[in-house]
């Protein structure tokens, strides 16, 4: 008999939809159900590899994870991965199926509302309970006449709605109540409660609030939910929380590394691990900012439009901060698209992120890379040039070669080289994300920079993680009325 289910949806966007999803998602696990998160439409550039051989948002892999089930190209059937400021690659149940202007998008998004409902139904099968995220805000009414990530799902599929609202970025009362008033009756209807998240202070001060909410809409309040820190722990889902975890305190260790953050950024969960290092001091640095000249090592990391965010670099002077700080014999270390990025030239002569054409790179690697439309989505392992081990996974369009590929980063148990390094083996770049997340290669990372071995188990940390947000989850929500409303 499949399972039943209930919507989560935001006032806006990041207003704590996926953590919210996801702290459940591991009480009710704890609680011995079968859980399966799911989100119709993501937007998001973080993506993670499934084991059947797709790709879904990072926040839905977490979520995954809390549940304890292996992810799916079902929990995420629509992702959209942001290649300029109006256009985005369509991903459908975890493979490429092209691309599309924010406006054509809109008249798509039908077309896909079948392959949505089908993976509903599948995750359904799988389950007790499915935990389905919404994206952005439920208040979208220009966009709601072919919605297929918020109101127009929950009405195909016919599930309840609790909706959340952050009240850490002020007028959550009005934006609660508003999208009440603002969205059709039956829309609203759909609606069974109301979660306000990010609370800090004294929770007594807010009753009252919880109460004008309740009668202004009808809603039952399902809770108040405290800030919970730890969430700066987990990987982000887009590129606003990196914002986020770059305002964020941090270590001040002594090893220093930067990262400049390009407008198409993908898979930046690969700094997770190494800003959780108290002995790494993570600089994510923004354009109009320069590098620090005494850093370590320069990361450059993965990138959905590689060319653009390359031009970017230069507009932003780091390509002369990046040159300055080889010439002082720093590391520099590129990920996937930030590999491409630091060889000869990028050649797109079948216009995968733009018009055909070659661009030149940084030319710190004697590589050249040719983009290619087929997408490499794989789980790899293996051993890099210094003997060490490691686990992550592939997710890249294009083939990378030259000579010092003949110096590979790493060695593939599949018997592929993987990645380049120069002569003085201080310049690298290799195509497999989750490097750093593998305590033994962030600690041989960390003894070649000048630090000492990893005490940091990261992966069992974020599990921690997952087990204490659940806790703070069952403490403030009413998990068994959200239970009882699932249907």
């Amino acid at each position: 008999m499949p399972g039943r289910a209930i919507m989560f949806q935001g006032t806006g966007s990041d207003v704590g939809k996926s953590l919210i999803v996801a702290g459940l998602a591991r009480a009710l696990a704890n609680r011995g159900l079968r859980v399966c998160p799911f989100k119709p439409q993501n937007m998001s550039n973080n993506a993670a590899v499934t084991g059947d051989g797709g790709e879904i948002g990072r926040a839905q892999a977490l979520q995954a994870r809390a549940a304890r089930v292996g992810p799916s190209v079902h929990m995420n059937p629509v992702l959209l991965k942001p290649q300029s400021e109006t256009g985005a690659q369509i991903v459908v149940q975890g493979r490429v199926a092209g691309s599309a202007r924010a406006a054509d998008y809109q008249d798509l998004k039908q077309s896909l509302l079948a392959s949505v409902l089908e993976s509903f139904a599948l995750m359904r099968d799988e389950a007790d309970i499915v935990l389905v995220e919404g994206a952005g805000s439920a208040a979208e009414i220009n966009l709601r006449a072919n919605d297929i990530a918020n109101m127009g799902f929950a009405r195909a599929a016919d599930i309840p709605v609790a909706l959340i609202g952050d009240i850490d970025r002020g007028g959550v009362i009005a934006s609660l109540v508003g999208t009440k008033h603002v969205v059709a009756s039956d829309d609203a209807a759909m609606i069974c409660g109301f979660i306000v998240n990010r609370f800090r202070g004294d929770s007594a001060l807010f009753e009252a609030g919880m109460d004008a909410i309740a009668a202004r809409t009808g809603w039952r309040a399902f809770g108040l939910v405290p800030h919970f820190a730890e969430a700066a722990r987990l990987p982000a889902e887009d590129a606003l929380g990196l914002s986020a975890k770059n305002r964020a305190a941090g270590h001040d260790g002594p090893i220093r590394i930067a990262v400049p953050i390009l407008p198409h950024i993908s898979n930046f969960d690969d700094l997770d691990p190494l800003a959780a290092e108290r002995q790494v001091d993570l600089k994510r640095v923004w354009p109009g900012e320069a590098l620090p000249g005494d850093v370590d090592l320069v990361l450059l990391a993965g990138s959905k439009s590689t060319i653009a965010d390359l031009a970017a670099l230069r507009a932003a002077g780091f390509d002369i901060d990046i040159a300055a700080h080889i010439r002082r014999g720093g590391y520099v270390l590129g990920l996937c698209g930030g590999y491409q990025m630091l060889g000869r030239t990028i050649a797109d002569p079948d216009g995968v992120e733009g018009p055909a054409g070659e661009v030149p790179g940084l030319g710190h690697l004697d590589v050249e890379t040719r983009l290619t439309p087929e997408k490499h989505l794989i789980a790899v392992s293996g051993t890099t040039f210094d003997g060490v081990s490691f686990a992550g996974y592939e997710m890249h369009m294009g083939e990378t070669t030259g000579p010092d590929c003949k110096r590979p980063f790493a060695r593939l148990t599949d018997g592929r080289a993987d990645g380049a390094m120069s002569a003085s083996g201080r310049i690298s770049g290799i195509y497999a994300h989750g490097l750093f997340a593998d305590d033994r290669q962030r600690s041989a990372w960390l003894e070649r920079l000048g630090g000492s071995a990893s005490v940091l188990e990261f992966e069992q940390e974020v599990d921690a993680v997952l087990d204490r947000l659940a806790v703070h989850l069952e403490a403030h929500l009413d998990i068994d009325g959200i239970i009882a409303n699932a249907r």
